[in-house]
């Protein structure tokens, strides 16, 4: 009797923390509903290693955790009617990783890319996916999968989902640069009509409606940008949660809006 007891006691308790949340989050959506919602929002997807090694789990676990936390996010943008989302899921520098993580990263980058390219909700909404970075880096299973995702939503304009794989800012600017001289080289490009715009053409993002993240939100307590969107995050608000990614909430979602809302946004003036 007294661990049915128990139980009910637990399951009520459950209800209504349930409850409470619920009330919080509505709360929040409230206060930040009626104001400005930024645009373009970037996510640095940081702490599934560490989240997993909390609860006494293998690593992968964690990364198959922060993958599908992913289908939440899009949901809640999509609520917001944020227009763009680039996430950054692993970086050039994540290949100096084991092999073992690396290829176990690469195949569940398969089967997300896979399942986005179906996803219903994709079409429904939209949403044009692209995945950037120096693909040429990745499998050619992942490179194959992130063509197929690009290719069945390429006509797709009212919201924009970017997966940043084999990522780096400054191999970005690199490549930009690279391509700028190689025009410049071939003539169809003046060397004095060079200018911020010129470069900005040529980076990952330029197929976005608005490549400058108005926000830019990192998990897990770190607080750096580890050369996300360098270029393009010159004037990003930044906010940093101290929750592993799998853990990310709804509610830390708004509170990230929130506080945005509540910065002077100037640009220097």
């Amino acid at each position: 009797m007294n661990v049915w007891r128990s139980l009910t006691l637990l399951a009520r308790s459950i209800r209504l923390n349930l409850v409470v949340y619920k009330v919080y989050e509505r709360y929040l959506w409230n206060q930040i509903k009626d104001k400005p919602i930024p645009e373009h929002i970037g996510f640095i997807l940081d702490g599934n290693r560490r989240w997993a090694t909390m609860l006494d789990m293998p690593s992968w676990r964690g990364h198959r955790a922060g993958v599908d936390k992913v289908d939440a996010l899009v949901d809640w943008c999509l609520e917001a009617d944020v227009k763009s989302i680039t996430l950054y899921a692993f970086s050039t520098e994540n290949f100096t990783r084991s092999a073992a993580e690396v290829q176990g990263l690469m195949r569940i980058f398969d089967e997300k890319l896979k399942a986005i390219a179906g996803d219903e909700r994709i079409h429904k909404n939209r949403v044009h996916v692209r995945v950037i970075g120096r693909l040429h880096l990745l499998p050619e299973s992942t490179q194959r999968e992130a063509r197929a995702a690009e290719e069945r939503t390429r006509g797709y304009n009212q919201h924009y989902l970017n997966i940043a794989l084999a990522y780096g800012g400054r191999a970005e600017i690199v490549d930009a640069a690279k391509e700028i001289a190689r025009e410049a080289k071939a003539g169809t490009l003046d060397v004095e009509s060079i200018d911020e715009k010129t470069i900005a053409e040529h980076l990952y993002t330029a197929h976005l409606p608005k490549q400058e993240p108005d926000l830019i939100i990192r998990t897990s307590g770190e607080e750096r940008t580890s050369g996300f969107l360098l270029w393009q995050g010159a004037y990003s608000e930044l906010c940093f949660s101290d929750v592993f990614w799998p853990e990310f909430r709804k509610i830390d979602l708004w509170r990230a809006i929130r506080t945005y809302q509540r910065r002077s946004r100037r640009h220097g003036s």
